[in-house]
């Protein structure tokens, strides 16, 4: 649980895939610390009505505003309406995301789990950082997942065409937001901007939309030990709130607890070369 009880009151606060699970508790515990949050979802009808669900929970500034992390495009429009509406970015939360969905590409031909769950948020938070930099103290967290340490990084087989495997594609995402955010926390090093990867834990919500049912009946025994929405959120709200994390940067969190990074994120080799390459698919180079 997230033990700070910090107000927000005056915050701006953007939270990708709000309209569910992890994203919904997190803008709703945001919304509630008096944050102006800003949804930002795919799908307009859900993310309208979550919007409105939350304004009557909490505060009035709770704005809808459409995101599709599987559209460069999208993500272009929806940074540029940002920066013309909002005077400064104090907290970005990376949290939508894909998992083992079946073999299917984006709008710009990226795989899925590698477009939506890591490039989009490159991109989304490249585009905001001239807003996070002009808070006094702003926070990226962007949800990762244990399973990076099961992922690889391909650059000659990034978009997995190669045997593809669900469960693989989402360990390969969640390994390159999380080199991400290592070397994202360098590039920033000099201003207020600080950045946190946090592991969520593993939560029952929407994680098995795309599951088979023997899949399904594989996990079966373990659904006890799943954590809800509200309380694998804790780790995400205490990442973008808790005064003790105010120094700290570049580094991994787990159940609102510091953890080490595995060796699979330390390759300072991989790490500036994903960056590079990311970039130049992204368009930013």
């Amino acid at each position: 649980t997230c033990l700070s009880h910090a107000d927000l009151s005056g915050k701006i606060a953007i939270v990708t895939g709000a309209n569910i699970g992890l994203g919904k508790e997190t803008a709703l515990e945001l919304s509630l610390r008096g944050a102006k949050v800003i949804l930002a979802c795919r799908n307009e009808i859900k993310g309208k009505e979550c919007a409105a669900e939350i304004r009557c929970q909490s505060n009035q500034e709770v704005l809808f505003y459409k995101l599709d992390l599987a559209s460069l495009k999208s993500v272009k429009k929806f940074s540029q309406t940002i920066i013309e509406q909002e005077p400064r970015i104090d907290i970005l939360v990376n949290n939508a995301g894909v998992f083992r969905c079946p073999y299917m590409l984006t709008e710009d031909g990226f795989e899925m789990h590698i477009g939506v769950n890591y490039l989009g948020h490159f991109l989304l938070t490249n585009l905001l950082l001239d807003l996070l930099k002009k808070s006094s103290a702003s926070r990226i967290v962007c949800v990762g997942s244990f399973l990076y340490t099961r992922g690889t990084i391909n650059f000659k087989d990034f978009n997995s065409e190669r045997n593809y495997d669900r469960t693989l594609a989402y360990c390969n995402s969640k390994l390159a937001i999380s080199l991400f955010c290592r070397e994202l926390s360098k590039h920033l090093r000099d201003t207020s901007v600080n950045v946190y990867c946090v592991n969520p834990g593993i939560v029952r919500t929407n994680l098995l939309q795309y599951s088979v049912p023997a899949f399904i009946r594989y996990l079966q025994p373990l659904f006890p030990m799943f954590l809800n929405a509200k309380e694998g959120a804790q780790s995400i709200i205490n990442c973008a709130v808790s005064e003790q994390l105010a120094e700290e940067t570049g580094l991994y969190y787990s159940g609102c607890q510091r953890k080490e990074w595995h060796d699979k994120a330390l390759n300072e080799e991989v790490v500036k070369s994903l960056w590079e390459f990311s970039e130049r698919l992204t368009g930013l180079s």
